[in-house]
């Protein structure tokens, strides 16, 4: 069953999400840099600069430039095709896969945090109720 969530808490999650990843000592991404590693490690491969650019709807160089601060912070890394040698092919890294699960994490809190700031309190009565039930 799929939780539900107001506009207002999706957007909380968010901030809290990029707060908690600025705070850290750590990866610092632009929202496009973010975009790109998210579609790279979130959607089936092979990944290409061509098919990112048409994916996010951006341009090639903004790819590439993304690409370069990924490839320096090892979060992804450009191959040569060998079927296509003009083509470059995005793979995913191992510290790219550990950066995804810290953001997994780091969302699960935010989530979590959302979720008690608006569950209402149950009234006495049910609270006990629901506690004799269960």
């Amino acid at each position: 069953m799929a939780v539900q969530h107001a506009p207002d808490q999706l957007v909380g999650i968010l901030r809290d999400t990029v707060v908690a990843l600025v705070r850290r000592d750590g990866h610092d991404l632009s929202a496009r840099q973010l975009g790109v590693f998210l579609t790279v490690y979130l959607s089936e491969g092979p990944h290409t600069v061509r098919g990112l650019a048409a994916a996010l709807n951006v341009s090639k160089p903004a790819i590439t430039r993304a690409l370069d601060r990924l490839g320096e912070l090892d979060l992804a890394r450009r191959k040569t095709d060998p079927q296509d040698r003009r083509s470059v092919l995005v793979q995913r890294t191992v510290k790219g896969s550990a950066f995804l699960r810290d953001i997994r994490g780091v969302m699960v809190e935010a989530d979590a945090t959302a979720r008690t700031a608006v569950a209402p309190a149950l009234p006495a009565n049910t609270e006990s109720a629901a506690r004799r039930a269960g």
